[in-house]
């Protein structure tokens, strides 16, 4: 196998977290029931993996997803941010994430973090109304909450964020408000709203399938997203991706990175890459991906190529989510093989209706075009 080595764009690692002590009942993602001989598993084949991997150049960006990373006890915390931190050196990474739920913020881990240079917290709260709450299958209260963000501040990490979930059947704008209404009651640095999907094969999902109970329309939805992106900008969060707000200069650095096709590298069960053009994937079953490793044996050895024309199409596709809108000029230095002109017609449609700005070599989504990003996100793979 290729060892990554140094490169001219952004590398960032993302590390899978599968542990959850609970399924909430929206919940897709993979994850298992943590057990101390499965975390001890799993940190050991952490680290066989990113050994394995021979990465040369350091991290600019690590995130810690999951699952829950929070669900970690402190002593396997810390051994977790070691494999990930040794091969950076002396050098800190831009950027240094973690995601938590409300009770599994705990003094002793967020002082680890910090000892490891850790400067981003996520906190998923998801909703402060215990009716959404109920309906979404948290377990959480709101002095949790009021707890974690308190600990997290006092602990000096600055940069937190808080996720919540709109569109949740029975849900009100009222108390959609409300939610964003206590969320920056607790200063934050970020907020992510996220619009709930019904993920099939999910509790939540079959729930509503054998209630027949339907999504909210598209009306709804939008009304949705405007009274969000108006009452945020009034409270001093600027929009910088249709689902995710910041205070001036707190965007998240992995995540921009990804929309704007730089590489990462994924550790651990179901974690994804992109490098080198190239795409692979470690397989959703920590039994499967730890046999993998323990073999000497990489999801990269079986990587997709991916043609410049495709990473185009997904730098337009998430870019465009992206508030900054997307350079074609810089495009076109990277991508020096790609007609961009297949795209000109489109655009100067979209431009006509409205739905997108086109100038000064930069393109980007107007807030009625925001609204319909998935549609435009078709017609561009369509060309």
């Amino acid at each position: 196998m290729e060892n990554f080595e140094q490169i001219d764009t952004c590398l960032g690692v993302y590390c899978h977290v599968p542990f959850c002590a609970h399924r909430c009942s929206y919940c897709a993602f993979y994850q298992e029931q943590p057990t101390r001989q499965l975390i001890e598993k799993y940190l050991a084949t952490v680290e066989m993996e990113i050994d394995l991997l021979c990465v040369k150049s350091p991290f600019d960006t690590i995130y810690i997803g999951g699952g829950t990373p929070g669900t970690l006890p402190p002593d396997d915390m810390a051994r977790l941010c070691s494999a990930l931190v040794k091969n950076n050196g002396m050098t800190k990474p831009a950027e240094f994430s973690v995601e938590f739920s409300p009770a599994t913020v705990k003094r002793e881990k967020i002082e680890i973090l910090k000892n490891y240079s850790c400067n981003r917290i996520t906190v998923g709260v998801q909703s402060f109304d215990q009716k959404t709450l109920r309906t979404l299958g948290r377990r959480q209260s709101n002095k949790q909450v009021f707890d974690a963000c308190e600990i997290i501040s006092s602990c000096g990490v600055e940069n937190f964020g808080i996720d919540l979930i709109f569109g949740v059947p029975g849900q009100t704008i009222g108390e959609w408000i409300g939610d964003l209404s206590c969320a920056i009651d607790l200063k934050p640095k970020h907020v992510s709203t996220y619009n709930l999907t019904f993920e099939e094969g999910t509790a939540l999902g079959k729930s509503l399938m054998e209630k027949m109970i339907c999504k909210k329309s598209v009306e709804e939805e939008a009304n949705f997203y405007l009274r969000t992106w108006a009452f945020l900008k009034e409270n001093g969060y600027a929009q910088y991706e249709i689902s995710n707000f910041c205070l001036p200069g707190f965007e998240s650095v992995h995540n921009s990175n990804t929309w704007r096709m730089q590489d990462w590298i994924g550790v651990g069960p179901s974690a994804c890459s992109q490098y080198k053009n190239s795409r692979f994937a470690n397989p959703p079953s920590i039994s499967k991906w730890m046999k993998n490793v323990e073999n000497g044996n990489l999801a990269c050895k079986n990587p997709e190529i991916i043609s410049e024309k495709t990473l185009v199409e997904d730098a337009l596709i998430f870019g465009l989510r992206m508030n900054e809108g997307v350079s074609i000029s810089k495009l076109k230095n990277r991508f020096k093989n790609v007609d961009f002109g297949r795209w000109d017609a489109i655009f100067s449609d979209l431009d006509q209706q409205n739905l997108l700005q086109f100038s000064e070599g930069t393109v980007k989504l107007t807030d009625s075009g925001r609204l319909v990003a998935d549609a435009i996100a078709v017609e561009i793979l369509a060309v």
